[in-house]
């Protein structure tokens, strides 16, 4: 891996002050693009894995399609704005970074819809096989999609790994495919795409990954790692706002045999014939389903226009550095910190277990440091490179430990939990 500049050299000694740290900031070639974004005053955001910061300029381009293209004009904008082309387009704008030749992305639909599609599409690729091999510990919506893909295909079933590294002793003849997340979300570790795709091609299966937790943090290379499949998200690292599209990466060797059991007019061959039968376009337009939603789109379509301006391995040379560091401060406070210490084990977020992680969590919310908590005892902080600096790295893990040893978390308020938690 390339060393960004404005990071530590490796084995190098940690900075061990604010002073430190701001020389860092100083010298991080991505610091101008702080200012592409939108942060309010008096917030620390370590929370941008589960949704990103808003990029300064989308209010105006999703403003653009509601008032011109929309407002003015009105259905012509199919055409006339590119609205029609908008989800090979956006996709063909995310293969540099997902390491994908043009004509294998679209952007359409959530991660569950996409990995229902290309789940369904890679059972039907390999007849006589029922076994799909995923994590017990995966995120539940790729379960619960696996559970509900398998029982709608006479004899297919969900296998469950207590973790990928059971994946040599579970793969067999009747493995049809593997899902798996490149990132667990809640510990932070990073598997090896090539070498486990690799692996599942060996036993005649068929590779799926889920990148929610990559995808605009760490540098991607579907094509060279030879990946069948991939879904992913647009609002977490790629800034695309709550609820944007998702993503779906087919590669061009299964597109003319990929079925997609959700056989929508915009996957169609001639969708404007109007014709009472299915009959899939030729490319990765078939995996598109119904009409996309454009004002989401808008949105992630801004969003590119920042990631077009950056390099992939400065992007994760300043994530390793902006993780390593928290770990190295937050070492003293006794948590257990459950991300992995290697580098090439890691991706862009710091998970720590607590018995009352929960209260710790709205405690330092209430300080302006917002992170997450995921059941039963892990307070997780993502780490943005576009917008977070050593600085505020530092000033988080000050935060964190003055909480903890004040005992702040304990008062009775920080134990509420909403909905969302």
């Amino acid at each position: 891996m390339t060393q960004a500049p404005g990071t530590p050299a490796p084995g190098s000694r940690a900075p061990r002050t604010r002073e430190e740290c701001a020389a860092l900031d100083a010298a991080d070639p991505l610091a101008a693009l702080r200012e592409e974004f939108t942060l309010p005053a008096g917030v620390l955001y370590l929370d941008g894995n589960s949704l990103g910061a808003l990029p300064r300029h989308t209010p105006a381009r999703v403003a653009r399609m509601i008032e011109e293209e929309w407002g003015n004009g009105l259905i012509r904008s199919w055409n006339d704005a590119g609205w029609y082309e908008l989800p090979r387009r956006l996709g063909n704008r995310l293969s540099p970074l997902l390491g994908a030749a043009p004509g294998q992305v679209v952007v359409c639909d959530s991660t569950s819809v996409n990995l229902f599609k290309v789940l369904g599409a890679a059972l039907r690729l390999r007849p006589g096989r029922s076994a799909v091999l995923a994590e017990r510990a995966a995120f539940p919506t790729d379960l619960y999609i696996t559970e509900g893909v398998t029982s709608l295909f006479d004899g297919a079933r969900a296998e469950l790994l207590g973790s990928a590294a059971e994946l040599d002793d579970r793969l067999g003849p009747d493995t049809a495919a593997v899902v798996l997340s490149h990132v667990d979300y809640r510990t932070g570790e990073l598997l090896d795409m090539a070498a486990v795709t690799a692996r599942v091609h060996a036993a005649g299966a068929l590779m799926i990954w889920d990148v929610c937790h990559t995808a605009g943090a760490v540098p991607l290379a579907f094509d060279a790692c030879d990946v069948d499949f991939a879904v992913g998200c647009g609002y977490k690292y790629l800034n695309g706002g709550p609820g944007a599209p998702a993503f779906l990466y087919a590669a061009e060797r299964h597109h003319a045999d990929a079925r997609q059991p959700l056989s929508g007019w915009f996957g169609h061959a001639r969708p404007f014939a109007f014709e009472p039968g299915y009959e899939p376009v030729a490319d990765i337009g078939r995996f598109l389903t119904g009409t996309p939603p454009l004002l989401g789109m808008a949105a992630l379509d801004a969003s590119l226009d920042v990631w077009e301006k950056v390099d992939p391995a400065e992007v994760r040379a300043k994530s390793l550095s902006l993780t390593s560091l928290f770990m190295d401060l937050v070492e003293p406070l006794g948590l257990d910190v459950v991300t992995p210490r290697e580098t090439d084990l890691r991706g862009s977020q710091v998970a720590l277990r607590h018995e009352d992680g929960y209260a710790v969590v709205q405690a330092l919310i209430e300080r302006g440091v917002i992170g997450d908590f995921r059941a039963p005892d892990l307070i997780r902080f993502g780490f943005t490179p576009l917008y977070l600096s050593h600085t505020d790295v530092f000033d988080a893990a000050r935060h964190l430990a003055e909480v903890l040893e004040s005992g702040e978390w304990r008062e009775e308020r920080f134990t509420r939990r909403g909905a969302v938690t």
